[in-house]
């Protein structure tokens, strides 16, 4: 029985190695991408307030979209250990 929790221990690492970290990230940047581009959109025509308007959005979602990232990422680190 040794041998297949150690085996399963292994899988569980590769798996979170090898799949969930790279898409973490990818969420994370594509995430952060929507924040920067509200920052610019608002940066870019303050007189127009529809544009700031769609700035603002994008930068709630992109903070919304950081922080379930953040807490997905804690949340497998903790599993994990």
């Amino acid at each position: 029985m040794i041998a297949h929790a150690q085996t399963f221990d292994e899988i569980l690492q590769t798996l979170k190695e090898e799949v969930f970290n790279p898409f973490i990230t990818l969420l994370f940047a594509i995430a952060f991408i929507v924040f920067i581009f509200g920052v610019i959109q608002m940066m870019a025509s303050p007189e127009n307030s529809e544009s700031r308007e769609k700035g603002k959005r994008h930068l709630l979602w992109g903070m919304i979209g950081i922080f379930i990232m953040v807490i997905i990422a804690s949340a497998i680190y903790l599993l994990s250990n």
